[in-house]
């Protein structure tokens, strides 16, 4: 990919469950000059971890994630360490997951089908300070997330807490209650009491109708 260098040194941990796209997404990225890739995850959990300990410029981060799902992950990343930008890089070209991955912090979105120079011209804009959307993608996506920004109508999943949304994920993904509380390290009874909370927030009384609140939500999707 030929795209003018990235100012000083980037360095950034790749994000995607699927092996042979995080390698392509490598490759592309290791042409640029002064782009060091210091570690990849194949979840959102992984990934946050990871930050954790490398502290990157950037992730590059995939929505569609088992465990914790990219947004959640966005957000807690961006929470814990304000100076690691998030690059969405994903499949989805609606409106809605663009609005969530803005609202979660990301610093841009960009298109798996995208044309590769538009990988450069992200990495770019996201180093000067500035939002990178991917030109296909609606003009109007910013103005609407100011707009929403402003609306206290909040939508039912950003009134959800954090945990809310991991355990939700994790129910529409089909894990037991005893799976959950192992893998959150946290007691059967919690997690019973935060599905009968989540239940409530969002007037949902059986598992049916929480998987297709994640997967119009983006929290899981249809393969899975």
């Amino acid at each position: 990919m030929n795209g003018a260098p990235v100012p000083g040194s980037l360095t950034i941990i790749l994000a995607d469950d699927h092996a042979l796209v995080r390698a392509g997404i490598r490759t592309l990225l290791e042409k640029l000059p002064g782009v060091k890739i210091v570690a990849e995850a194949g979840d959102g959990r992984e990934t946050v971890a990871l930050v954790h300990q490398h502290v990157p410029d950037l992730v590059v981060m995939d929505i569609s994630m088992p465990n914790l799902n990219g947004f959640d992950a966005t957000a807690r990343i961006v929470h814990e360490h304000p100076a690691t930008k998030v690059l969405i890089l994903s499949m989805h070209t609606g409106e809605d997951y663009v609005l969530q991955a803005l609202r979660a912090g990301a610093a841009g979105y960009l298109l798996k089908d995208a044309a590769t120079v538009e990988l450069a011209l992200a990495l770019h804009a996201i180093r000067a300070g500035e939002t990178y959307l991917s030109p296909t993608i609606s003009k109007g996506v910013l103005a609407r997330y100011r707009e929403l920004a402003l609306d206290p109508r909040a939508e039912a999943t950003k009134s959800l807490s954090p945990r809310m949304r991991e355990i939700l994920q994790l129910i529409a993904e089909g894990r037991s209650t005893k799976e959950i509380a192992f893998l959150l390290n946290l007691s059967v009874k919690t997690i019973e009491t935060h599905r009968m909370h989540l239940m409530a927030r969002l007037d949902i009384h059986e598992v049916a109708g929480l998987v297709r609140y994640a997967l119009r939500h983006g929290l899981i999707t249809a393969e899975r």
